[in-house]
């Protein structure tokens, strides 16, 4: 597959992520640097990903554009990280893929 076409395989994706009620402070100091390796693994192929905390200091987004297999990978990278601290979903979003050409 050529990577113009890989291009527009790509889609919006939203990872929505909410502290468990049993999550403690050492749990998020274990995963944090894991979490931060992910994004910056994903930066450094020259990709944006979009992510940050929340008001309510207990969610956190991710905001990227991907095909579904990369999306998936990365859902598959979170879940063996943080299963255990936070409660996550992905979404395909259905918005604007802006994240393609601010990538250009």
């Amino acid at each position: 597959m050529s990577q113009t076409e890989l291009i527009y395989q790509r889609k919006p994706w939203i990872l929505v992520s909410i502290l468990k009620e049993s999550t403690t402070e050492q749990d998020i100091e274990r995963v944090r640097p894991q979490i931060s390796n992910l994004i910056d693994t994903w930066q450094s192929q020259g990709r944006i990903m979009w992510s940050g905390a929340l008001s309510d200091n207990k969610t956190g987004i991710a905001i990227f554009e991907a095909t579904d297999e990369e999306a998936n990978s990365i859902y598959d990278n979170y879940d063996r990280i943080c299963s255990n601290v936070l409660d996550y979903y992905l979404y395909q979003w259905d918005a604007m893929p802006i994240l393609s050409f601010l990538g250009k």
